[in-house]
């Protein structure tokens, strides 16, 4: 895919639209591996296919797994083998994705397996050491073939573990501590995670959730404290994905930023993503937020004259909003500060100092605040630029956001939305007709 220009929306258009977006990638990638754990045959509907849940079930399959796929009908069937590796000396490569290469790294090191786990260069970057530390306290054996406490990484447990508790530091990726808890049905008694930090607990709720529609059940002790009982396993079943509701709020937040009316279907009243949290945020910029149980969505319709006020908010519970945020502050009427979001320096790119950058490329002033955990952002009016996008989807996708009311905006590297939502920008054009 070239580089992208994106065209200013037309301000006298129809104003009411319906966008379908793909699966949820953190439900899609958590489901294969729960899938895999259960003993038996689970169906998965409504599956994200992109390049990281590819290489998530291309994982599985190394692994030996039986994996039946049907992108046409976004389905995927998966044989679990009860927490058994069929091929426990099997090479993986998880490219660039984070769920893949935190959840298997967990699955595979507690296991009794011999395997390896390569990435792409990016992923070789982005932090591993607090899942490796807890790895090695609970007895794991690995060897890092590159540089140490990054993948790409071999295990070699040659008998099974029996820890009974485990503290991991989750400052830099709640993905450490859902990882854990996925696969702590392995140990053979009862398990207590202990945590350290607070960052993405929305995707803890997640996982917890998701683990007990499998199944197993988790105790939350307290805020830092999981308790996952001995001799539970994962039952096998049919399940439904989500649509991405991160993918979503690219097109919510073009109610306030155009003044139009938009729908995503097939997002349940009680998701389980947190990004979900990001409609209360378009609420405080003059959005009307209702749920529609005919179309079994959120409705956010944006102010008809498309002004609204910048925001305060802290986004360390729904973090890849802060993107999406950071493109239409530009346009409010007073400031926006965004908090809570250090940690989005370890993630695709360095996120916070991407943001910094692009925006200051465009001509908006902004600067980091509180020690790199936040920043402001002043309104401005954005001027003709090349976005770069660091190969991070999210940044592409949010960016876009800018050309619709600003003319010029190009979006560099656009194929790097492949990673999540391959079509965004096929779907993003369908708008305009």
């Amino acid at each position: 895919m070239p580089d992208i220009a994106v065209r200013p929306f037309p301000e006298h258009h129809k104003t009411e639209y319906s966008v379908e977006v793909p699966g949820s990638k953190s439900i899609t990638n958590r489901a294969l591996l729960l899938a895999a754990l259960a003993k038996g045959k689970s169906t998965l509907s409504g599956v994200l296919f992109s390049d990281d849940s590819r290489h998530f079930l291309q994982s599985l399959v190394s692994l030996g797994f039986q994996v039946e796929i049907n992108e046409e009908q976004k389905q995927v069937t998966v044989y679990g083998e009860g927490g058994i590796i069929p091929k426990p000396d099997a090479t993986i490569n998880v490219g660039s994705a984070g769920t893949a290469a935190r959840f298997l790294t967990a699955f595979l090191g507690i296991s009794q397996c011999h395997c390896r786990i390569d990435a792409s260069e990016q992923m070789k970057k982005r932090p591993m050491k607090e899942l490796f530390t807890a790895l090695s306290s609970l007895g794991s054996t690995f060897s890092f073939e590159e540089k140490e406490d990054f993948l790409p990484v071999i295990f070699a447990n040659s008998a099974p573990l029996t820890a009974t508790e485990v503290t991991v530091d989750i400052d830099k990726s709640s993905q450490f501590l859902s990882a854990l808890l996925i696969s702590a049905c392995l140990f053979p008694s009862d398990f207590t995670v202990h945590v350290t930090g607070t960052h993405g607990m929305a995707y803890i709720d997640m996982t917890v959730a998701m683990m007990q529609q499998f199944g197993v059940r988790v105790e939350k002790c307290d805020e830092s404290t999981f308790f996952i009982p001995g001799g539970q396993t994962y039952t096998a079943r049919d399940y439904f994905i989500e649509p991405d509701m991160s993918a979503a709020c690219y097109f919510y937040a073009m109610a306030p930023l155009l003044g139009i009316s938009m729908t995503v279907p097939h997002i349940p009243e009680q998701s389980l993503q947190g990004d979900v949290r990001f409609l209360d945020v378009l609420k405080q910029m003059n959005c009307t937020v209702s749920y529609d149980s005919s179309k079994g969505s959120f409705v956010c319709t944006g102010p008809e004259n498309r002004s609204f006020p910048g925001v305060t908010v802290n986004l360390g519970a729904f973090s890849d909003q802060t993107m999406t945020l950071a493109a239409i502050a530009p346009f409010a009427e007073t400031p926006t500060t965004i908090t809570g979001i250090s940690h989005i320096r370890y993630q695709e790119c360095d996120r916070l100092h991407a943001i910094l950058n692009e925006l200051t490329r465009v001509g908006i002033s902004c600067r980091e605040i509180n020690d790199g955990d936040g920043m402001e952002i002043l309104p401005g009016i954005p001027k003709a630029a090349e976005i770069e996008t660091y190969q991070d989807h999210r940044m592409a996708m949010a960016f876009s956001l800018l050309g619709l009311r600003s003319d010029g905006i190009v979006i560099k590297n656009a194929e790097c939305c492949a990673k999540t939502f391959e079509t965004y920008f096929e779907v993003l054009e369908e708008l305009y007709r």
